[in-house]
């Protein structure tokens, strides 16, 4: 074991500070990244203040960060895939139990047995897992991703999560060139959706309450603009839309954009409301319509993501901010105030 620098929240209601924790060093089939970069994902916030805990209580003191890039330190002596000074990635997985039917198929977000990146059970040295606001992690060869050279490695670092999770059902879903894809929602999510279905072929259109955001929205890559609270605006789509990405995590009116839907629409939630959703069933049965959510992707389909981006130039847009930041980014995060995620440059560690 050797120990290193992070930051960490000791409660729900304590600001993360420096702190020192244990690595395992390297085994035959590791692979040791120095941190260059960690995203800051809204799950953050949401695991340091204890707000899941009816189903993933916080375990303290805790680590967070799964969006993850860096360069290879270290490997072991089976490790094949990587070597010393490699750029490198992990996202929100850091192992799985391989032998499932899920893992089999690359689907090892869905494992029953999968280990999340922090606050998950560490097989190796008991406790929890310690995730990527710290200055290096250890993670297993097969939970290790490439980075394309070329991308800027701040904006890089969502898409370990916010990439993969708006990437992801849009493959499952076919979107591609002629289909007519909403994304609703232009922030940390949406805005990644929006730069997808674009790269994809698709027609793009992004709903979003807020007019201030539409000259953003077509800069990212929309076709079209609807501000959601015209009713107008809305009827104008009745009926049109192959694929609906929904990427609020607010209360709001499912049905809405249900019947936005062409017959075999689906809308696929990234979003995740507090309170549950009223959905009129109808609305669904009389077009053959669908209405899914989605959580990131296996491995192998964000090594596919990863190497998206990398052909078409895709990162995320950030606001890169030195670790000391964190609470107030944290505070920020709960105000929407940023465009679009944080991205910590994980140097500034080395200051405390």
């Amino acid at each position: 074991m050797h120990k290193t620098k992070a930051y960490s929240a000791t409660s729900a209601t304590s600001p993360m500070a420096s702190t020192i924790i244990e690595r395992r060093d390297p085994t035959e089939h590791d692979v040791e990244m120095e941190i260059l970069f960690c995203g800051i994902c809204h799950s953050d916030l949401h695991q340091v203040r204890n707000e899941w805990k009816e189903v993933m209580p916080t375990v303290y003191p805790c680590v967070p960060g799964h969006e993850i890039v860096g360069r290879v330190a270290k490997v072991g002596s089976a490790v094949t895939k990587f070597k010393p000074g490699d750029i490198s990635a992990a996202g929100c997985m850091v192992d799985s139990d391989r032998t499932c039917p899920e893992c089999q198929a690359g689907l090892e977000q869905f494992c029953p047995n999968a280990t999340l990146t922090y606050n998950a059970p560490d097989k190796h040295l008991g406790g929890v897992t310690y995730g990527g606001y710290s200055e290096r992690i250890v993670v297993d060869e097969r939970f290790v991703l490439r980075v394309p050279p070329g991308l800027d490695l701040a904006g890089a670092a969502p898409l370990l999560c916010a990439g993969i999770t708006t990437y992801s059902p849009m493959r499952h879903w076919c979107v591609t060139k002629g289909k007519k894809v909403g994304v609703v929602g232009l922030g940390g999510l949406g805005h990644m959706g929006v730069k997808f279905a674009h790269a994809l072929g698709a027609h793009v259109v992004v709903f979003t309450t807020s007019p201030s955001k539409r000259d953003d929205a077509f800069r990212l890559g929309a076709d079209e603009v609807v501000v959601s609270r015209n009713a107008g605006e809305m009827r104008k789509h009745a009926g049109s839309f192959d694929f609906i990405l929904d990427a609020v995590s607010a209360e709001h009116d499912i049905n809405a954009y249900i019947n936005l839907l062409a017959r075999d629409g689906n809308i696929t939630m990234v979003g995740a409301p507090e309170k549950p959703l009223a959905v009129p069933v109808f609305g669904l049965i009389m077009k053959r319509r669908s209405f899914s959510g989605s959580p990131i992707g296996g491995i192998p389909e964000t090594q596919e993501m990863l190497d998206f981006c990398g052909a078409h130039h895709i990162t995320s847009d950030v606001e890169v901010i030195p670790i000391q930041k964190v609470n107030e980014a944290y505070d920020r995060l709960m105000k929407a105030d940023v465009k679009y995620r944080f991205s910590i440059d994980m140097a500034s560690l080395k200051a405390e």
